[in-house]
């Protein structure tokens, strides 16, 4: 798993890749507060080798909770900025500074 920030000098705007190799899965999403934790808008596609990839335009000088949804389950980014209790999921979530 793995997340890549790239700012984008004339806009407020930062390009975030997600990346998961996570070869066996047949589905995998990002869900977070930057799409109203909805699975349809955070669609990974599923590339040759195996790997599901996404990339999102997100406004940058803020701080997003995320997780993946692979197969139905719920994963954290290991690699996450930090992690943040979440009342509501009664769970921590990975967090995504931009």
């Amino acid at each position: 798993m793995a997340v890549k920030k790239q700012f984008i000098k004339t806009k407020p705007v930062c390009k975030v890749t997600f990346s998961l190799n996570v070869k066996e899965a047949q589905v995998a999403t990002v869900v977070g507060d930057f799409n109203n934790w909805n699975p349809e808008a955070g669609a990974l596609s599923k590339l040759k080798n195996g790997t599901f990839k996404g990339i999102f335009d997100l406004p940058t000088e803020n701080s997003f909770e995320f997780k993946y949804l692979i197969d139905g389950a719920f994963v954290n980014e290991p690699e996450a900025d930090s992690y943040r209790w979440n009342e509501f999921a009664g769970a921590e979530n990975s967090v995504l500074e931009v």
